[in-house]
């Protein structure tokens, strides 16, 4: 039997919920690995017979604990992640069995040597670039160590066979995803982004892929048969937004339900809890290792340089969403889409012609003010 963590009683009651949920899985003896980034492959990790867990943490309560050991001015989703790792305040950490990392930028890359030191931490080392020579080559050989790394933590065999299954049922879910998230596509629009997103959100937390999927594929019917009944052919004076940039969840109600209560719909997500990660699927007529290589290098991160598979995927949401402005969220310290923010603002407005806004921000609740004074005049500037 594993312990609960020593202040366990003093957390709030969904908290506690979620710890006791993962310990009746570990108590079962299901294995648990902790990831932080779409880059990693989970059909590995379910090839292994374990599930894979998100750790990226999406709230301020950590922050101060993190910044014992961390500089004030990083990104709070790497700050609250490793407070939350820190404090055993985080369900899914505290009962990971190790944790699967990767070098998407410098700030995790550093904070996975201190996170190291409270848990097993495995780092992929992810090519800087899916345009330069060997990087495909590289990034499989990354593959292949990952492997090797389950089997010998678990002292088990991962047969191809294994993960090709992995591979249908991780593409099975994609689809599912895509299709629920392609709800965004009608017009006026059938569900707010708020729902989309934060039911994308809790459904990760259905450890099983099969009742993850059913879920989802019942709410996609739900809202499409109300659509088709109650909405089609009606009108909407709506604006309808392209959400991009960071990950957006820490920031959900001060951005995405804030400009939805302003009068507009966000219809897309472009962003790693959006569409990014779904748009391709792993080849399954190629060899398993060849195949997850291919698909996992071929993300539209920021971190890749150059990166023009981004602006292409803007622009194909745009036209399908049909999309009227466009919103970008940095989160504060995120270099990458800092700086990759003038070229898409550049392709937003001059080859699509469509309105942008870029907004800076962090997980605290001070800006908030300022946040929906520039959300309501964004919209009023697409009228």
């Amino acid at each position: 039997m594993i312990a609960l963590p020593k202040n366990f009683e003093t957390y709030p009651e969904a908290r506690k919920a979620g710890f006791l949920r993962m310990k009746a899985l570990k108590d079962q003896g299901q294995r648990v690995v902790g990831v932080f980034c779409s880059f990693v492959p989970t059909e590995l990790i379910y090839a292994a017979g374990a599930i894979p867990i998100g750790l990226c943490a999406f709230t301020e309560e950590p922050i101060p604990a993190a910044e014992a050991h961390l500089p004030r001015n990083l990104c709070p989703l790497i700050k609250a992640s490793y407070g939350f790792a820190l404090t055993d305040t985080c369900p899914y950490f505290y009962f990971s069995d190790f944790i699967i990392g990767e070098t998407t930028c410098d700030g995790k890359r550093k904070m996975f040597e201190l996170l190291d030191e409270i848990k097993p931490t495995y780092v992929m080392q992810l090519p800087p670039s899916k345009v330069a020579p060997h990087a495909l080559e590289s990034w499989k050989a990354e593959m292949v160590r990952l492997r090797r790394q389950l089997e010998e933590f678990y002292g088990i065999e991962i047969t191809d066979e294994a993960i090709r299954e992995a591979i249908r049922r991780k593409n099975h879910e994609r689809d599912v995803m895509l299709r629920f998230m392609e709800l965004g596509k009608l017009n006026p629009a059938a569900l707010s982004g708020y729902e989309i997103g934060t039911r994308l959100d809790a459904s990760a937390f259905s450890f099983d892929l099969e009742e993850r999927c059913n879920e989802i594929e019942a709410r996609t019917r739900e809202v499409l048969e109300s659509w088709e009944k109650n909405v089609k052919g009606t009108e909407s004076r709506r604006p309808r937004l392209l959400v991009t940039g960071c990950p957006n969840t820490g920031v959900r109600d001060k951005i995405i339900k804030a400009v939805e209560e302003m009068g507009a719909d966000v219809v897309c997500f472009d962003a790693c809890n959006g569409l990014r990660d779904k748009l391709r699927k792993v080849d399954e007529t190629k060899p398993v290792m060849d195949a997850l290589a291919e698909k996992y290098l071929d993300i539209t991160c920021s971190v890749m340089s150059p990166n023009p598979q981004r602006l292409t995927d803007i622009g194909d949401m745009i036209d399908q969403y049909e999309v009227d402005g466009v919103i970008e969220i940095i989160l504060q310290a995120c270099h990458t889409y800092n700086i990759e923010a003038y070229e898409v603002k550049r392709y937003v407005t001059e080859q699509k012609g469509k309105a942008y806004l870029c907004l800076e921000t962090d997980y605290s609740q001070a800006d908030k003010g300022q946040i929906a004074t520039r959300l309501g005049a964004f919209l009023e500037m697409l009228g």
